[in-house]
């Protein structure tokens, strides 16, 4: 991989990340697409940690307010009802599921998973899944009204991100509709509840930077670049979902998903 190629993945990383169309999908496609070598699930696990750079620069003061709460809180009963101590439970309590099932799956999902048949049908299915849930959610809801229930069950949607093409956010957000959150809502939320499970998941993989998996310079640089890009594109779409709903991104989820097929269907590109 060389400087610009890692350029390309490090802005493709930060403007999918935070959108619902799937940044381990987009990681896939667009090596594949331009003819360039797959870069590896290692290397799509590091960039991330720009991005979610960016998240914790954006959201630092509630980020400290949260994390400052609740650690007062572990002895100080009178701040265990506030929302940000409240928060701090929700965040770690429903980073568990995607954090054992993606221990448990692995293997699968850095070799076996990462292929365009499973991609393209993900897309598909999860812009599905995300149409459904715009539909029927009522959108009343506030981050405020988050409880243990509703962060367990949106962490558990988290687990479906595993799935190249599904998309963390995607999932998150998804999740989060169907529980009646408002899309701003559901977007903070699914920010917020990202940080620990790809920070963890970056500096795990981050090992095969010195064990000759990972080339170093293009690794860094993609990783700055999805930074700066990642930032901009948080603020853009807290923007965007206060006024529009979600059915862009189902509509270029699908359309995408049924290209790949048809050009995968035709022998025009590899699925692996």
């Amino acid at each position: 991989m060389n400087v610009v190629e890692a350029t390309v993945l490090g802005i493709v990383q930060g403007l999918t990340e935070f959108l619902p169309i799937s940044s381990s999908g987009h990681l896939l496609i667009v090596p594949e697409l331009l003819n360039w070598d797959d870069p590896g699930a290692p290397f799509t696990a590091v960039i991330q940690l720009g991005t979610m750079a960016a998240v914790i620069i954006y959201f630092w003061r509630d980020l400290v307010r949260i994390l400052t709460t609740w650690t007062k809180s572990l002895w100080t009963p009178d701040l265990r009802p506030h929302q940000d101590a409240r928060m701090g439970w929700y965040i770690g309590l429903g980073t568990i599921p995607i954090a054992v099932c993606g221990l448990t799956f692995k293997d699968f999902i850095e070799e076996p998973a990462r292929n365009l048949w499973i991609n393209s049908s993900s897309l598909i299915l999860m812009g599905l899944l995300l149409m459904v849930a715009e539909w029927a959610g009522i959108r009343k809801r506030e981050v405020a009204d988050l409880n243990m229930r509703d962060g367990l069950l949106i962490g558990a949607f988290q687990c479906l991100s595993l799935i190249p093409g599904s998309s963390r956010s995607g999932s998150t957000m998804t999740g989060a509709l169907f529980l009646g959150y408002t899309r701003e809502a559901a977007a903070r939320y699914s920010f917020l509840l990202s940080i620990p499970a790809v920070v963890l998941s970056g500096l795990f993989e981050m090992r095969k930077a010195f064990d000759g998996s990972l080339q170093l310079v293009p690794t860094v640089v993609a990783t700055l670049v999805s930074f700066v890009v990642g930032y901009a594109c948080i603020a853009w779409l807290l923007k965007f979902l206060t006024r529009h709903s979600m059915m862009v991104f189902v509509y270029y989820r699908v359309a995408l998903g049924g290209i790949l097929l048809g050009l995968l269907a035709a022998g025009s590109i590899s699925a692996t």
